[in-house]
């Protein structure tokens, strides 16, 4: 955050604003207040924080949303932070929509069904993840000292948290004599049955893991991936880890990247032309300027907690703003990660004809054209400018 709030004011352009302010607002949203000259047009926000999505609060734990409702610009994707203490439960269910998630701390066991009838457990920490695809019944227990914190990616903007299938208003809602017919027991079994739904609620811390896996028949899929466990593609200013199909082949509907941008560096110029990208921030601050074609350019701020849109094809960087990385997730509702670099692409373009869309002429044309790279550079670091001897002699008189 700016120490110093900023002022919508450019050289002879703006002014000071008289009346009422929200300074600690302003100081998070610089490029809002005063946006850059090349911003134009009309955009509609891309940008929302989960600080303000209403929270649920229940035994144990919470949950918030942002989905379309929160976003509108949130069409394709819609996502879920939630909070499980200790041996807490979010109850057994299952959703129209598929469920991907990260494990943003702590640690849980999630269990799922498949259509054979087998049975996947797995013990999940930090930086995992999960796919369940669409109607496939599951569970999630938050474990060890601190419980589990995760976000959740549905595959439908329109997503809500409080339109799953819960398992307890299921059988609420079913006829006792149906219940015992199709459990083959008494009715008076079910005289205890909770009333209402449970979704979040405290139970018991769970044993081993591998004494749960014993009493199931195992499922022959994989439906948990570790992905901080991936070798990342390193680059001069940060890393990049890819997960989609091709390492993760369950995760039919959602390719996510993991991304470590480091001060002062650049996720470079690029689009995906496969899928919207619904970003969100882990920790830093970012800057964010969308191009949305038609002579359209917004500027967003990003920091920890957020979340932020960039629809399919408009193009975007991410540069890294403050003093410490910026961890982000990139996820798309597609089975592959796919994006276009600025560079490469105009690497890959005959010389003449990229001089002469942006006329480069004498020195500036070789300049610009031999620093072109034919590799993507997924994250950039700061361009380091030699310093002339008149530079340097000026900054020694200003030392003085």
């Amino acid at each position: 955050m700016f120490a110093i709030s900023p002022v919508p004011k450019r050289g002879r352009k703006g002014n000071d604003i008289l009346g009422p302010q929200n300074p600690d607002r302003m100081r998070q949203e610089p490029d809002t207040v005063c946006p850059p000259d090349t911003d134009h047009g009309k955009m509609p926000n891309m940008k929302w924080s989960f600080t303000d999505s209403h929270v649920r609060l229940e035994e144990g734990g919470w949950a918030r949303e942002t989905t379309v409702r929160e976003l509108p610009t949130s069409k394709e994707l819609a996502g879920v932070n939630m909070r499980l203490g200790p041996g807490v439960y979010r109850e057994l269910h299952w959703h129209n929509e598929s469920e991907w998630a990260y494990i943003i701390k702590g640690q849980c066991r999630i269990s799922v069904l498949d259509l054979e009838g087998g049975s996947y457990i797995d013990d999940l920490e930090e930086g995992d993840l999960w796919y369940f695809p669409t109607g496939f019944p599951h569970g999630i227990q938050g474990t060890g000292k601190e419980g589990v914190e995760f976000l959740l990616i549905f595959d439908d903007g329109n997503f809500s948290e409080d339109s799953t299938f819960l398992l307890t208003d299921y059988i609420a809602r079913t006829p006792k004599s149906i219940l015992a017919k199709n459990f083959r027991v008494d009715e008076e079994v079910f005289n205890s049955l909770s009333e209402k739904e449970k979704y979040i609620f405290q139970g018991t811390i769970p044993g081993s893991l591998e004494d749960d896996r014993k009493k199931v028949t195992r499922s022959k899929h994989r439906f948990t991936h570790r992905m901080l466990k991936q070798e990342p593609k390193k680059f001069p200013g940060g890393e990049v880890r890819i997960t989609d199909t091709s390492n993760f082949p369950i995760s039919k509907t959602t390719a996510a990247a993991h991304v470590i941008i480091n001060p002062g560096c650049l996720r470079e110029m690029h689009w995906h032309p496969n899928a919207d990208e619904w970003s969100f921030f882990l920790r830093g601050r970012a800057r964010i300027t969308i191009f949305a074609a038609s002579g359209n350019a917004r500027t967003f701020n990003y920091q920890a907690g957020d979340v932020g849109i960039v629809p399919k094809n408009n193009a975007h960087y991410v540069e890294n703003i403050g003093d410490e990385p910026v961890e982000m997730l990139e996820m798309f509702k597609a089975a592959k990660f796919e994006d276009f670099s600025t560079e490469q692409w105009l690497a890959q373009t005959p010389a003449t004809t990229v001089a002469e869309h942006l006329n480069l002429v004498g020195g500036n044309r070789e300049k610009f054209l031999k620093s072109l790279s034919k590799d993507k550079t997924a994250v950039k670091a700061p361009l380091r400018k030699t310093r002339s001897m008149s530079d340097m002699a000026k900054a020694l008189e200003e030392l003085l």
